[in-house]
């Protein structure tokens, strides 16, 4: 029994399954579980985060430092002061305005008033409604969101409606702000809410904190001031992130690339510019016993004009050089031929992330024809127009409206009181906002489409005119206004009608015909 061999247990078929796995390893690829690839730790996705943060955490550590970046590139760098001014021209142009759908008279005297009060609206006197709307949208760019308080006035002030509203940036209200309050309401970022989450007030800081002067009338540095919700109006764009208490700037994603961008480009030209600094160089065999140098009268000449380690040439001049000396003319090298490519795909990436096309961010229109420059145009006023209803209308132009009707009753300027308006105030207040019109960039081709839209019964002619930028109702009392007084005037400006084709037709057939035989009557 010593000698007996140990026994081992092994399954009928399971040594002939490993040998064929095994060759079958060895020709076949191995196979993958059913996964998301975006999902796996791969070596390919090692560098992108798998953990996910709230929106507001981000803003609330990054808020003020992105912010910052935004508004230094938006200054100093070309390709994002464009963006922002194509952006800013697109959003608010020459003012979102009202048409008021109430009844024909007290529409008349609403208007009027409205007018009057733009002029007005600026707490601080600098601009009215209109460029009010620029600068909001100015700051929407660089800091993704804007302030308006809305300051009641005394009548004694002598304003149309005593009202007007104060712009406030970003800045003004403290990211770091976040604490409990003592009636269990808590204050995240600024903005204060109550137990189920709704805004009730601001804690706006009363100097803005990178003033360089401390103004002790308006208070000391960090201290701030509750203002009701009521009295506020938070313009930022709350369709990217659900749950977002406080704006992103318009210009985050295409921050980084535009910031290295222009360190290249700052780099590339202090590189040119230094290299076009050396005409040539003068080069020696040194020897046992130095020579003097046979320049040294244009050192010298050169050095009292400020220009050391130069040598003062001039033209058509004949210069002596000992022996073994030898003179190297400088040869900058060239950016290179891939530069164009480089600089055009990376400011592609820039217009991207800033929201706003190419050709009109840097003004290259070489690659750019009629299609191209149509479809771009159509995609990005689809995305203007979405923002200039869900941010400048619902949270700027109804607010004010609101709060204008409301005033403008108490002060008595419009013909209904203050009960008769209390009892239905929506009827008072209902309005269209019409956005600045868009110019196309074949104007004749789109004014017959919109002609034949209108003659075949697919639009309404008012549709027309609203997309111009201007009410169908004052347009329409403009034109008969032009003819009346044309008629009374005499003039006629109307374009000579063509006889329709059965009349022309009917005067060719009654003109007497031409033989071209003269022997008759000879």
């Amino acid at each position: 029994m010593a000698d007996a061999k140990p026994r081992f247990r092994v399954a009928a078929g399971r040594q002939e399954w490993k040998a064929s796995t095994a060759v079958g390893a060895s020709m076949t690829a191995p196979q993958r579980r059913p996964a998301f690839d975006a999902g796996r730790s791969s070596r390919r996705l090692k560098g992108l985060t798998t953990t996910t943060q709230e929106i507001n955490r981000l803003i609330r550590s990054y808020g003020r430092t992105v912010v910052a970046r935004s508004r230094y590139l938006s200054q100093n760098n070309p390709y994002a002061m464009q963006a922002k001014k194509v952006f800013v021209s697109a959003l608010a142009g020459s003012g979102i305005k009202p048409s008021s759908l109430a009844e024909a008279d007290f529409k008349a005297k609403l208007q009027e008033v409205w007018l009057d009060w733009t002029d007005e609206a600026d707490a601080d006197g600098l601009t009215d409604l209109y460029g009010m709307q620029a600068t909001i949208a100015s700051e929407m760019f660089d800091a993704g969101e804007c302030f308006i308080r809305l300051r009641a006035r005394r009548p004694e002030d002598g304003l149309i409606v005593p009202l007007q509203l104060q712009l406030l940036p970003s800045e003004m209200l403290p990211l770091n702000d976040n604490r409990m309050l003592a009636d269990g309401n808590y204050v995240q970022m600024g903005v204060e809410f109550n137990a189920i989450g709704k805004r009730v007030a601001y804690w706006f800081l009363r100097q803005h904190p990178g003033a360089d002067q401390v103004n002790f009338r308006s208070g000391f540095a960090g201290e701030q001031v509750r203002v009701p919700a009521e009295e506020v109006l938070h313009l930022f764009d709350p369709t990217g992130f659900a749950g977002q208490i406080r704006g992103i700037p318009h210009t985050l994603s295409g921050i980084v690339t535009a910031a290295v961008l222009d360190c290249y480009d700052d780099a590339e030209l202090e590189r040119k510019r230094v290299a076009a600094l050396f005409g040539g160089f003068i080069t020696t065999e040194l020897g046992d016993d130095a020579a003097p140098h046979p320049m040294a009268e244009g050192i010298e000449a050169a050095q009292a004009a400020g220009k050391d380690s130069a040598i003062a040439l001039e033209p058509g001049a004949m210069l002596d050089l000992d022996p073994g000396q030898d003179v190297t003319f400088a040869e900058p090298a060239d950016v290179g031929g891939n530069y164009e490519a480089f600089q055009y795909r990376n400011l592609l990436r820039m217009a991207a992330g800033f929201g706003v096309p190419y050709a009109a961010m840097t003004g290259d229109l070489r690659q750019a024809n009629y299609g191209s420059i149509r479809a771009g145009l159509v995609e990005f006023r689809r995305r203007i127009e979405a923002m200039q209803h869900a941010v400048m209308v619902f949270q700027f132009c109804r607010p004010v409206w609101r709060r204008f009707m409301n005033d403008a009753v108490l002060a008595g300027r419009l013909p209904v009181g203050p009960a008769q308006y209390l009892a239905a105030p929506h009827g008072y207040r209902r309005a269209k906002w019409i956005a600045p019109r868009w110019d196309w960039v074949d104007p004749l081709k789109d004014r017959q489409a919109e002609k034949l839209a209108v003659d075949a019964g697919f639009k309404a002619r008012s549709d027309v005119i609203e997309a111009e930028g201007y009410d169908p109702e004052e347009t329409d009392q403009r034109i008969a206004a032009d003819r009346a007084r044309e008629k009374r005037l005499g003039l006629s400006f109307a374009p000579a009608k063509a006889p329709p084709p059965a009349a022309a037709a009917k005067e060719e057939d009654d003109k007497p015909e031409q033989t071209g035989d003269k022997t008759d009557g000879a």
